[in-house]
């Protein structure tokens, strides 16, 4: 079954909206899908547990190999425009069965990192409520009222969608920097030598702490979903995937680094922290902003939802029209030109997990582990075919170089070594059978598209 690639910007659309969103709102979409006020609070402690002194380390060289992996996708942005985002992407260079590998695990990243944030929102939801009330809400409630309004909004219109993803992050960030300028300043103008000399970072502690760093990342590349919705797109969308790595990446290497140093002032231990920002917060003689930036990353958790849901209803739509998916999911909204169907579809398939596994009785933080652990298999997995079909695609359009193929390789390696990382040493508990659910939902999809294909043949 032959895979259609949209190298132009779509002239119908597919039905969406089209250049309706500035170039600070292409960006939103990308920056609320790494949900940059959660990370500091959700992610970096866990880092600090296996890289300690090397945690800063550990988000710089993720950085570096996520703004490797953004250059690639870059290269295609600048030449393709479609919802269809890495998809499209892999499907112009690989072969049709890779290509809908490529679909699938990007659909599944996106769902799964859906998931996981909203388990993060009731989380905080709670914990700030029990600080008002001293009573619980049920979680299961919540994270139903979370996707709920999140589906709602996208369904309505992607424009509010997206100005409601910039000012909610905005606002988050601008606290956390805030803070994080307060600790600085109270430390005084020179380096903690701790950190600087690495003391007692070892190297199996930051190749963990590495593949942690990365999963910070993910989604980075989501304002690619939003194909001719973007203004000049072939402009805005490459643009915006590279300064969310850039723009991010600093914000995560200066936060991991002013944690370990504010928790070394306050002479505790940051990976057995359930509250660093509070901590933090209290080092920098500015308390109330623990419960401001524990808000802003509810909020952002929000956000994220939001960003996911917005981005995998967009993949689900170019998949239904390529025939990997039922032919309803393509139909948009007549008024708002959005993809009401699939909107419908992955909201539910986003907090359907949660609510399972939160009345089964497992907390917030678990289930954006586990569930955030899973969607990182689909956008490795994605990653990496979209970089080693990257020279072909440059080939294609006659600009390809001799030294063309080092950034897609180097890339690549990185992908590789960051599945490695996450399946070496074998995770104990829940995360060592994520593999295997993951590898399940694939073959089922691949085995879709295999049945779709025998039967468009024998049509």
């Amino acid at each position: 079954m032959p895979i259609a690639v949209s190298e132009q910007p779509s002239t119908t659309g597919y039905g969406l909206r089209q250049g309706v969103l500035s170039p600070l709102e292409t960006l939103a979409q990308s920056l609320s899908t790494i949900a940059p006020t959660a990370m500091p609070a959700a992610a970096v402690p866990l880092v600090c547990a296996l890289a300690g002194n090397g945690t800063w380390l550990a988000y710089a060289l993720a950085t570096s190999a996520v703004f490797l992996v953004g250059l690639c996708i870059a290269k295609y942005a600048r030449y393709s425009a479609s919802p269809g985002s890495l998809y499209i992407y892999a499907s112009a260079t690989l072969p049709p069965w890779l290509a809908a590998t490529a679909a699938w695990s990007l659909l599944l990243a996106y769902v799964a990192t859906a998931s996981g944030v909203i388990a993060g929102f009731f989380h905080y939801a709670n914990l700030l409520i029990r600080d008002v009330t001293g009573h619980f809400i049920s979680s299961a409630l919540l994270a139903v009222l979370c996707a709920a309004i999140s589906v709602l909004i996208a369904w309505r219109d992607v424009k509010v969608s997206a100005r409601v993803m910039l000012w909610i992050e905005a606002i988050s960030v601008a606290t956390i920097l805030i803070v994080v300028v307060l600790v600085l300043l109270r430390y005084g103008l020179h380096l903690d030598t701790e950190q600087v000399h690495l003391r007692g970072m070892t190297g199996s502690g930051l190749r963990l702490g590495l593949v942690l760093a990365l999963f910070s990342f993910v989604g980075f590349e989501s304002a690619t979903t939003l194909g001719t919705e973007a203004r000049d797109p072939l402009e805005t969308i490459p643009r915006a995937v590279i300064q969310s790595a850039l723009l991010v990446g600093a914000i995560f290497v200066i936060c991991a680094y002013t944690e370990v140093l504010g928790f070394h002032i306050a002479g505790q231990d940051l990976a057995r922290s359930e509250s660093p920002m509070h901590t933090l917060a209290i080092v920098s003689g500015a308390p109330i902003f623990g419960l401001i930036i524990d808000i802003g990353a509810m909020i952002s958790m929000f956000a994220c939802t939001l960003a996911c849901i917005t981005a995998a209803a967009r993949v689900l739509l170019l998949m239904a029209h390529h025939g990997l998916a039922h032919g309803g999911l393509r139909t948009t909204h007549v008024r708002n030109e959005t993809p009401g169907p699939a909107i419908i579809v992955t909201g539910i398939a986003a907090v359907a997990p949660v609510v399972v596994l939160a009345m089964r009785g497992a907390t917030g933080l678990d289930i954006y582990g586990w569930l955030g652990s899973l969607a990182t298999y689909g956008f490795i997995v994605a990653y990496g075919l979209v970089c080693l079909g990257l020279p072909k695609y440059l080939r294609n359009h006659g600009v390809y170089n001799s030294g063309a193929q080092i950034v897609p390789l180097m890339a690549a390696v990185a992908m590789v070594l960051a599945l490695i990382g996450n399946l070496y040493p074998v995770p104990e508990g829940p995360y060592g059978k994520l593999p295997y659910v993951y590898l399940i939902y694939l073959a089922a999809g691949l085995g879709w598209f295999f049945w779709t294909m025998r039967k468009a043949k024998l049509a």
